[in-house]
């Protein structure tokens, strides 16, 4: 119960905030802004304050912002209608939603960073046979201190650094074994994989694995700031670089991507890890969402920029049967692709019991 709870908050939390940018941007910009919705189903609160009614719905699941004269079906001409503004505040209306999303993954990364997060030191653990480690004479709870004459502390850092190697068969390493320092030559064995994007890549392995010593890391103000925006940009270009794997055929849209009941167990395995570790849930799926909505598909944001961009090379509006063909195009593709998603969830977390019941 306490699992839905959190997922239902989750969701509600990145709704909310993306909705927010449209209505915030909206009523800057002099906009009228007529409805504040979140979720869909039937509606269990309602309240009018203003001009603008707020709602919310059942199912937590999506929301909107309705505002004044924002289709040409619409739009009277009256000024503080959507489509009286020019298209410098439409796209600033259209593009704070995604931005906000933005901003709070920016926030929660730099919060996990100045708050401190468990991560395991260079230390040690295990050596695989085969490997240049153990022929190279390593030794279990011997402290790695540095790579190629750079200074290492943590297993995040010591991975990065070998497998981003400058020389192609072997690498330095400095160990502190008791209070005596080593330096060693080791063999480096190149071991293809596919990485975040889902493209194949050779990663340097030496064969060693991570003794069990956690520590807590944490950055002052400003070198969290620093990470926390290098952590929102590596996050965006490896997620477009996955889109495009994914649009040119050479990533399986099956194995990347997820839907509602994916992102509640996710949720729920973060849950029990503590609370940075739904902080960075939290992150990454704002960030997520706001790629997503900026993607060039009609009805999401993306769609909306696109055809504005459109409209000032054209020097006009798309007509309203134009439009409408758009926006149902769009809802077409919203649809499918979450019926898609779900049932890939459904096969994915579910596919062997369902065979299994379906056998007897």
């Amino acid at each position: 119960m306490m699992a839905i709870i959190i997922f239902i908050l989750i969701l509600s939390l990145l709704i909310i905030v993306h909705e927010f940018g449209h209505f915030m941007a909206a009523r800057i910009s002099g906009v009228r802004v007529e409805q504040f919705s979140l979720g869909f189903g039937p509606q269990i609160f309602k309240k009018k304050k203003g001009d603008t009614e707020y709602s919310l719905s059942l199912i937590p699941l999506g929301g909107y912002v309705k505002m004044a004269g924002d289709s040409q079906a619409e739009y009277k001409g009256a000024p503080d209608e959507y489509l009286s503004k020019s298209c410098g505040s439409r796209f600033w209306i259209i593009f704070c939603g995604p931005f906000l999303n933005y901003l709070l993954g920016f926030l929660f990364f730099w919060s996990i960073f100045l708050i401190g997060y468990p991560t395991l030191t260079a230390k040690v653990g295990g050596l695989i046979d085969g490997y240049g480690a153990k022929i190279a004479g390593l030794q279990v709870a011997d402290k790695i201190i540095a790579v190629e004459d750079k200074k290492i502390d943590l297993w995040e850092d010591l991975q990065r650094q070998i497998q981003e190697r400058k020389t192609k068969d072997s690498v330095t390493v400095t160990v502190l074994r008791g209070n005596q320092e080593l330096i060693f030559k080791i063999p480096i064995k190149d071991k293809v994989v596919d990485d975040q994007s889902g493209k194949k890549r050779a990663l340097g392995i030496i064969g060693i694995t991570p003794f069990d010593e956690i520590v807590e890391v944490k950055y002052g103000l400003f070198k969290s700031a620093y990470f926390s925006f290098r952590k929102v940009l590596n996050l965006t270009v490896l997620t477009y670089q996955g889109l495009w794997r994914l649009v040119s055929g050479k990533m399986s849209m099956r194995d990347s991507m997820t839907g509602p009941l994916g992102i509640y167990f996710i949720t729920s395995n973060a849950a029990k890890l503590g609370l940075i570790a739904l902080m960075h849930l939290i992150a990454i799926l704002s960030v997520s969402l706001a790629i997503f909505n900026l993607l060039p598909l009609p009805i999401l944001d993306g769609g909306h920029l696109f055809l504005l961009g459109l409209e000032k090379l054209r020097k006009k509006a798309l007509g309203i049967k134009t439009e409408e063909i758009v926006n149902n195009v769009g809802f077409t593709l919203i649809i499918s692709l979450a019926v898609f998603v779900t049932y890939n969830d459904i096969v994915r977390l579910y596919g062997d019991k369902l065979s299994k019941l379906i056998s007897k």
